[in-house]
């Protein structure tokens, strides 16, 4: 057993098992002809992407961020060199697994437009996707590109490092304050609304 847990690999491989086997014994296989299966799975995939999402950026925010001023000087290229990559690569594709998940989601069950357009009934749903693209886009396009400089993956002065560590972390900052509404609004829509 301890083998297992001793690779992430492993670890992930053995929670696929366990689901495989829940889904035989439930007879899931059967449905998987089925449309709203498909539907189900989807919003499965959703939120399991967006958990890895959401979770990493309240890592930073709750955990990274506030503890770096506490690390002393001599330990800290082990954060930017070995933890906060990985933590970005995971950030990133996670961002990107959400926001396709959802959007495949919403055209699967046939509201894409009246959400993207804040029709009703699905407003709610439609406001939570936009702050999610807006915070996708923040992730790919601002975060990302600033965060290579801060961790010196591209080489650039001392000042536009500086600059762009501060960039990353004020934008990580404004999706971390849209995730809290974001995240009501996905779950008020599937009960009752805003």
């Amino acid at each position: 057993m301890g083998a297992i847990f001793q690779s992430l690999g492993r670890t992930i491989t053995a929670g696929v098992v366990i689901l495989l086997i829940v889904m035989a014994i439930a007879g899931t296989f059967a449905m998987t002809g089925d449309m709203n299966w498909w539907r189900f799975f989807f919003r499965w995939l959703h939120v399991l992407s967006g958990v890895m999402w959401i979770g990493i950026l309240w890592y930073f925010n709750f955990v990274q961020i506030p503890s770096m001023p506490k690390i002393p000087d001599e330990q800290k290229p082990a954060i930017g060199k070995v933890i906060a990559p990985a933590a970005l690569f995971w950030f990133r594709w996670g961002a990107m697994s959400t926001i396709v998940t959802g959007l495949l989601l919403a055209w699967m069950n046939g509201y894409i437009g009246q959400a993207l357009s804040l029709q009703k009934p699905f407003a709610a749903i439609g406001l939570g996707m936009w702050f999610g693209i807006i915070m996708w886009f923040n992730v790919w396009f601002i975060i990302w590109p600033n965060q290579k400089k801060a961790l010196g993956i591209v080489t650039v002065p001392a000042e536009e490092k500086a600059k762009a560590a501060r960039v990353a972390m004020l934008t990580s900052r404004f999706n971390t304050m849209l995730s809290v509404p974001m995240l009501y609004l996905m779950v008020a829509q599937q009960n009752g609304g805003l």
